[in-house]
């Protein structure tokens, strides 16, 4: 870079020389300058911005506008409250209150007549009706101690003891019963409440459960019910095609916290209408070494959605023991990088610091998944059909403006970048329109690991790598509950009860989609 003490040349040629070099220095600092600014920008979306992805915030600032005026609505109406306004006629629709499950118990309140006609004074009263309001109400949680009484009794011919067997605990030589197991679980797993907030919260009710109590329990009931933790993992890995992805976990170490990894693969045959049951497995590695997904998808040979991670690209590889897994892209991890430059530029940045071309691409994307919405839920064919008719023209179109678009740009450009992770990705992100058991993206396991980004803001860190292991042994069987639309807390308060002399051959009539319960959930207790 040339000095400004540095004397000026005499002649013309040697000043246009300086002066060209001079330009360019400037440009590249102004090129540098954008690149910063933009890096800025997204750093304080990352930090700051919302997470949703709605195509509506970038078109517009409706929700902002909506709320502008219903508060001045609100406040023009304060101040008419003495003013007469003239408006039409119209028919009031009759108020309903809030609709009450009827199976919940009724508690009533009965509010004593008069004894005597308020009129009159006469007594001679008879009873004609009554109006009854109904408010909903809770009372704390009630704490109770179950007694297993075994009677003995002896024979006065032969003198023989008898008494019946004793029952199987949850816990071998445990004190706690499944209800309270079930509910230690859920919450810590389910609602990410640290067992620490537990035991303060129990003694606050008068029951003292020590934290390294409570850490024994969780750890028996996860070996107990990792026998169908596995044969949830075979469920899942017996399916055509499933989603995988993976989510950090802060594990806890002598100096600070190192980042572990826990993984999820999903079977959901819903979206092209299969009727196999959905569930999802986890697992946990200390580290995102690509070994890990090698050793989860060993004996897998299917269709595995998952975003552009590295580590995957082995078990995509033709000479694959077993045979190769086929790599479907996911489209929203791809109209992501299009999202964050157009959404930057909705929220008033300047131009030059974002391509318009970022909106035009994040549009066509859209087109895509509006149509791809109208098909979930049908069949293979006809998911094929309706992708080579109406979507393979706009993703024909989507390809070509890419291409055209991208030798325009430096590959410094993130816009660039934003490109080039599609269209060097192009085979797997068109193999969705020639299967219909491909989805458009991977949405369904980001969905599984949503409840442990959540957590991490609340449990902070796992204890060890054992704990992260627990940790994908119960959220594999809270999840799976859940995706059946199976309440993971009743579940497991009945599984925990009987998996101890269940028939090991019968074990599979405990899987959530199998599950019916033992004995009825009584609500009102």
């Amino acid at each position: 870079m040339s000095n400004a003490d540095d004397p000026l040349p005499e002649d013309n040629d040697g000043l246009r020389s300086a002066l060209m070099e001079t330009r360019a220095e400037l440009a590249g600092a102004r090129a540098m300058i954008a690149h910063l600014q933009l890096v800025i920008a997204k750093m304080r979306r990352d930090k700051f911005g919302p997470r949703s992805e709605r195509t509506q915030r970038i078109l517009d600032q409706l929700e902002l506008q909506l709320e502008e005026l219903a508060a001045a609505q609100g406040e023009d109406a304060a101040k008419a409250t003495t003013q007469t306004v003239e408006v039409k006629s119209f028919a009031r629709r009759k108020a309903t209150r809030r609709e009450i499950p009827d199976d919940l118990p009724r508690r009533r309140v009965v509010h004593p007549a008069a004894t005597s006609c308020p009129c009159c004074g006469g007594t001679n009263l008879c009873k004609i009706g009554e109006d009854i309001t109904e408010t909903l109400d809770v009372v704390p949680r009630q704490w109770f101690v179950t007694q297993h009484v075994r009677e003995k009794f002896s024979c006065r011919s032969c003198e023989t003891i008898t008494q019946p067997p004793a029952p199987f605990h949850a816990i071998a030589r445990g004190f706690v019963g499944p209800s309270l197991l079930a509910m230690m679980l859920v919450e810590k797993y389910a609602n990410h409440q640290p067992l620490n907030r537990q035991s303060e919260q129990y003694a606050r009710e008068g029951i003292e459960l020590s934290v390294s109590t409570m850490a024994d329990h969780v750890g028996a009931c996860a070996a107990g019910l990792m026998p169908l933790h596995e044969l949830i993992r075979a469920h899942v890995f017996a399916a055509q095609r499933i989603h995988g992805d993976d989510t950090t976990v802060p594990v806890l170490a002598k100096v600070r916290t190192r980042t572990g990894r826990l993984w999820t693969y999903v079977r959901d045959d819903r979206p092209f209408g299969g009727a196999d049951p959905p569930a999802a497995v986890f697992f946990y590695s200390p580290d995102r070494a690509g070994t890990h997904p090698e050793q989860h998808l060993a004996g897998y040979c299917g269709i595995l959605q998952a975003d552009a991670y590295a580590g995957f690209n082995t078990v995509y590889k033709p000479d694959r023991p077993g045979g190769p897994i086929t790599e479907a892209a996911c489209w929203a991890h791809g109209r992501r990088h299009f999202f964050e430059l157009a959404d930057l530029k909705a929220r008033g940045k300047k131009a030059a610091l974002i391509s318009p071309r970022a909106l035009e691409a994040v549009k066509k994307i859209d087109a895509i998944f509006a149509i791809e919405r109208s098909i979930n839920g049908s069949n293979p064919e006809e998911r094929v059909a309706v992708r080579r008719e109406a979507i393979a023209p706009l993703v024909d179109d989507l390809i070509g403006w890419m291409r055209v678009e991208r030798g325009k740009l430096s590959r410094h450009d993130d816009l660039a970048r934003a490109m080039d992770y599609m269209l060097k990705r192009i085979d797997s992100f068109t193999r969705f329109l020639g299967d219909g058991r491909i989805c458009l993206s991977n949405n369904a396991a980001e969905r599984e690991l949503r409840g442990v980004a959540l957590g991490r803001k609340a449990w902070l860190f796992a204890g060890s790598d054992r704990g992260g292991e627990r940790a994908a042994v119960m959220l594999t069987l809270i999840r799976t509950c859940k995706l059946n639309d199976v309440d993971p807390q009743a579940w497991l308060a009945d599984v925990l009860s009987r998996i101890a002399d269940h028939k090991v051959t019968k074990l599979a009539e405990l899987l959530p989609w199998n599950w019916r319960p033992a004995v009825s959930v009584d609500r009102a207790a």
